[in-house]
C-alpha cells in the first residue's frame, strides 16, 4: 500500500511540476500586459480590468468546471483548459503581430483564457484527492501554493528583465509554451479517481447515475456544503478576506509605480511573494501544522498587520519587508482553510464541492476589482492631496501625494483583516470541523 501511495504521489508530482511552469508563464504576461495597460492609459481602473476580466470569467464557470470534473476524466479536462487558455493568449498575439493590439483585445484575450480556466482549476484541485493520501493533504496544500505563487515569485524579475531586451510577442510565445509543456506532463499521467466507494453504488443505481442532471449534480453540491455550518462560516470568512486581498492585487502596483519604475516594482513584487516560497515549503517539507484553526486565527492577525504596514511608507525596503511577512503569514492561512475543508469534503463529489467552494470565497475578488479603482481615484487619492481633507491629520504621519491615498487605504483594510482573527476564533462550528473529518479511505 506504501508503495501505491508512493507511486501516486509521484504521479501528483509530475502533474503539479507542470502547472508550476504554466503558472510561471502566466505570470510573465499578467505582469507585462498589466504594466503595458496601466503606462498606456495611466488608469488604476483600467489596470484593474484587466485582472477582472482575467478572473471573473473562471469563477462564474467554475461550477460547471466542477460537475465534469466529477463526470469525466480529470486528466482530460485539464489537458483542454491548458489547451483554450493557449488560445486566448494566441488571440492577443496574433494583433501584436499585425502591429495594432488595442486595450479591448488584451480584454477579450484574458477573458477567453479565463473562460478555459474554469476547466482546468476545479480538476486539478479534485485531482489532489486522487493522487494524495490523507496524511499528506497538508504537503500537498503547500506544494499548490508553491505553484501558484511563482507567478507572483519568479515572474515579476522574469518579466522586468524580459521586457528591457525583447518585444511582448515573445513573452506572449514562452507563455503559450508553457501551457503545451503541463498539457503534455498530463498526458503522461494516468486517471487515478478513488472509484472504490463509487462502484458498489453504481452497481445498483446505474441508471439514476446516467440520468442525473447537471443541475441536479450541482445542487448536490450546494447540499453537501450547506449540511456544515462550519464549512459555510469558514467560507464566508474566506470571502471576506479575499475581497481584501485584491485590493493589493489591483493597487500594489499603481501606488509603487507612483514612486519607482517598473523594474523595481517586479523584483519587490518578487521579493513580497518569496515570504509566500519560503512558509510554502516549510509547511510541504515538515508538514507540521495540527491545530489548523488556532493557527488560522494567530496568523490572521499577522496577515492584517503587514497588509497595513504595506501602506505607511513610500520606502521600497519597508514595503517589500511587510510585504514578504504578510505573504509568510497567509500561507499559513490558507493552507488550514483548505485542509479543513478537503477533511470534511467525501472524494466522490470534490470536484463539483470545490468548484462552488472557490466561487463563493473567491466573490469578494471580482467586487475589489470593481471598487478598487472607483475609490482610489475618486475617494482615497483625493483625501491625501495637498489640500485634501486628511492632508494634515493623516497625512502628516504617511505622506500626501500620489498613490498615499491608496496608502491610506491598504492602512484601514488590514485593521479589517485583523479583526477577522477574532471572529474566528470564537466561531464555535470552525472549531468542530478539526473533529469531524470524514474519512475518505
Amino acid at each position: 500500500m506504501d508503495t501505491l501511495q508512493q507511486k501516486l504521489f509521484s504521479k501528483f508530482l509530475l502533474v503539479w511540476f507542470g502547472q508550476l511552469i504554466s503558472n510561471i508563464g502566466s505570470g510573465l504576461t499578467a505582469f507585462t500586459l498589466g504594466i503595458l495597460v496601466l503606462q498606456q492609459t495611466q488608469s488604476p481602473t483600467s489596470y484593474a480590468m484587466v485582472i477582472f476580466c482575467s478572473f471573473m470569467p473562471s469563477l462564474l464557470l467554475k461550477p460547471v468546471g466542477g460537475v465534469l470534473a466529477d463526470r469525466f476524466d480529470r486528466r482530460l479536462m485539464m489537458i483542454l483548459g491548458d489547451a483554450g487558455s493557449a488560445f486566448g493568449l494566441i488571440f492577443i498575439l496574433a494583433f501584436v503581430l499585425m502591429g495594432s493590439l488595442e486595450v479591448w483585445h488584451i480584454y477579450v484575450g484574458a477573458s477567453i483564457s479565463s473562460i478555459f480556466g474554469a476547466l482546468h482549476n476545479p480538476a486539478y484541485k479534485a485531482s489532489v484527492t486522487d493522487f494524495v493520501s490523507e496524511e499528506k493533504y497538508t504537503q500537498a496544500s503547500g506544494l499548490m501554493q508553491l505553484a501558484s505563487t511563482s507567478q507572483f515569485l519568479v515572474s515579476p524579475v522574469l518579466a522586468g528583465i524580459l521586457i528591457t531586451i525583447m518585444d511582448i510577442k515573445y513573452i506572449l510565445v514562452i507563455d503559450i509554451l508553457s501551457f503545451i509543456i503541463a498539457a503534455l506532463l498530463v498526458v503522461w499521467v494516468r486517471s487515478n479517481r478513488v472509484v472504490a466507494e463509487q462502484a458498489e453504488h453504481q452497481n445498483h443505481h446505474v441508471e439514476e447515475q446516467v440520468k442525473l442532471s447537471f443541475w441536479r449534480e450541482l445542487k448536490e453540491g450546494m447540499r453537501t456544503i450547506n449540511a456544515n455550518k462550519g464549512i459555510v462560516v469558514l467560507i464566508t470568512l474566506t470571502s471576506v478576506l479575499c475581497f481584501y486581498i485584491g485590493f493589493l492585487q489591483t493597487l500594489l502596483a499603481p501606488m509603487m509605480l507612483n514612486f519607482t519604475d517598473p523594474k523595481t516594482y517586479g523584483i519587490s513584487l518578487s521579493v513580497c511573494a518569496s515570504g509566500l516560497l519560503v512558509s510554502s515549503l516549510l509547511i510541504s517539507i515538515f508538514g507540521g501544522i495540527k491545530k489548523h484553526v488556532a493557527t488560522m486565527t494567530v496568523c490572521l492577525v499577522f496577515v492584517g498587520l503587514f497588509y497595513s504596514f504595506i501602506g505607511v511608507s513610500t520606502n521600497v525596503y519597508v514595503i517589500v519587508v511587510s510585504g514578504f511577512l504578510f505573504f509568510f503569514a497567509l500561507a499559513f492561512v490558507q493552507t488550514s482553510l483548505e485542509v479543513l475543508i478537503r477533511q470534511n469534503i467525501d472524494n466522490t463529489v470534490q470536484g463539483r464541492v470545490w468548484s462552488l467552494i472557490s466561487v463563493a470565497t473567491q466573490l469578494g475578488y471580482p467586487i475589489a476589482y470593481v471598487l478598487s479603482g472607483v475609490l482610489a481615484e475618486h475617494v482615497f487619492n483625493p483625501l491625501l492631496v495637498e489640500g485634501g481633507l486628511l492632508a494634515t491629520s493623516v497625512g502628516s504621519i504617511i505622506g500626501i501625494g500620489p498613490g498615499r491615498g491608496i496608502g491610506f487605504m491598504f492602512i484601514v483594510f488590514g485593521i479589517l483583516i485583523a479583526f477577522l482573527s477574532f471572529v474566528t476564533g470564537r466561531t464555535k462550528v470552525i472549531k468542530e470541523l478539526e473533529s469531524n473529518a470524514v474519512d475518505e479511505k
